[in-house]
């Protein structure tokens, strides 16, 4: 079958399974937007999810204090803004003086229109910050220091790992919370690999053994391999590199830290040799197919066989398919070099021109601690960072298989872990494009990978140099 056919079978198939999301997001109050395309618009949640501008100023006070609006942004798919607006709206319940105003995005156009809002001084009061990026963001002194909540007790952080506490500290000052820890996993479909009669892949497997396991899904069924845009963000790269015994970046955030470019010309080799085998999208399809969202994607459709994700994957799409697994990415060939690391999976971060820094700091302390948030959420953002929460929901009975396996999985893939490196250096968004930049021209056919391979370096050490 033709590239084009194959695609043109694989996108009715997940517009179909975006229906059926859209047509169960209808039910519920308070939800705004298209989470795939990131077209949200703010709502205020009222504890009956009605507007908050809709409700009378004398229905809204309480005993609490002064009636206060928090805005908060985060990105994710349909099951991660249903949850959070739910606790938004449970928050709502238990302090009337407080509502909301939500705007959540997919991943795609989220920091760009976070760009925006911070040059034009419209930060929301709360926004989920990503390790990427968060050393950009506080070096431009938009991110409020969250030490003095910690230090006067609004943020209780005594169940938090210190390590992975210090995560949000940029130059000595605590500019975001952290929520959950991550690490890179590859998610597969069971189903599509028992169809190209394929094993289920182990810890111990190389990128060989992937590369195989794609092409095989490819020639015995039709589908894609995997699924995925390789060159999203350097995190697959980060991993890659490491895994050759290298660093990324410098140590002084100026330059690119490793030296041979065989480095990334092997990285985007292997992919431009998947798309040209028909076992991985181009571009230009991945596009498309990523504007459907996650939970409509072709591994949870059972149309391709695996995605390199976060370890949060699964839980994310269980609400459609809760027989996705996840196992650690693939080893580097003859090496025992351990290229992966436990991420801090996202933070939350305080606007330093917010004027409701207390309250807000409030919020994010009840939604790290407290066992009700975290009873909707159910893990979805991640291993939650507190003990306290992790050892309630074990105890709880209600994780599903995919929530116990992602606890397991941590704790497992701990042997395989080194040193989490340091939060990337400013200008970070602009060498991923870059990287991407570099990359897609190889893929288009416009460059070779050697040539590619120079024009990021060069691009990416200015960029560095610039902006550290």
């Amino acid at each position: 079958m033709k590239r084009h056919e194959k695609f043109k079978r694989i996108l009715p198939a997940a517009l179909a399974g975006v229906m059926v999301l859209s047509m169960a997001g209808c039910g519920s109050d308070g939800k705004t937007g298209d989470a795939a395309s990131g077209d949200a618009q703010p709502a205020a949640a009222g504890t009956d999810g009605t507007q908050a501008a809709d409700v009378p100023a004398d229905d809204q006070a309480s005993a609490d204090g002064e009636n206060v609006v928090i805005k908060m942004t985060w990105w994710g798919g349909q099951t991660r803004h249903d949850q959070t607006q739910a606790v938004c709206d449970l928050y709502t319940s238990l302090h009337p003086n407080v509502t909301f105003e939500l705007s959540p995005s997919g991943w795609d156009g989220y920091f760009d229109k976070l760009s925006t809002q911070t040059a034009s001084g419209s930060m929301p009061d709360i926004v989920q910050m990503d390790y990427l990026y968060l050393t950009t963001y506080a070096k431009n002194n938009s991110l409020a220091d969250l030490q003095e909540f910690i230090d006067n007790g609004t943020i209780d952080v005594s169940g938090i790992d210190e390590n992975l506490l210090q995560t949000g500290s940029v130059d000595g000052k605590m500019a975001a919370m952290v929520l959950s820890t991550s690490l890179l996993n590859v998610g597969y479909n069971p189903a599509v690999l028992q169809e190209a009669g394929v094993e289920e892949p182990t810890s111990d497997w190389t990128w060989n053994d992937f590369v195989a396991m794609c092409e095989t899904i490819q020639s015995k069924t039709d589908k894609y391999g995997v699924s995925m845009d390789s060159v999203a963000d350097t995190n697959i790269f980060n991993y890659w590199v490491r895994q050759q015994g290298g660093s990324l970046f410098s140590d002084d955030n100026k330059s690119l830290g490793y030296e041979d470019d065989k480095v990334f010309v092997d990285f985007v080799t292997m992919w431009n040799d998947l798309m040209g085998k028909e076992a991985m999208p181009d571009p230009d399809e991945y596009a498309q197919i990523a504007t459907l969202g996650q939970e409509a994607g072709p591994v949870v459709t059972g149309d391709a066989g695996a995605i390199i994700e976060w370890n949060n994957y699964a839980s994310k799409v269980s609400t459609v398919n809760d027989s996705i697994k996840m196992v650690t990415p693939p080893l580097a060939e003859g090496s025992d070099t351990k290229g992966l690391w436990m991420k801090p999976g996202m933070f939350f971060a305080i606007a330093e021109k917010s004027t409701v820094k207390q309250e807000a700091a409030e919020f994010i302390n009840w939604f790290i601690n407290s066992d009700e948030a975290n009873d909707i959420m159910m893990a979805e953002r991640g291993t939650p960072v507190s003990s306290a929460v992790r050892q309630h929901l074990i105890d709880s009975g209600n994780l599903g298989e995919q929530q116990i396996a992602m606890f397991e999985g941590v704790e497992a893939a701990a042997a395989l872990c080194g040193e989490t490196p340091a939060p990337d250096p400013a200008g970070i968004s602009e060498v991923n494009e870059a990287f991407k930049k570099a990359a897609n021209s190889v893929y288009y056919g416009q460059a070779s990978a050697e040539d590619a391979a120079a024009a990021f370096r060069e691009e990416a050490n200015a960029i560095l140099a610039r902006n550290n």
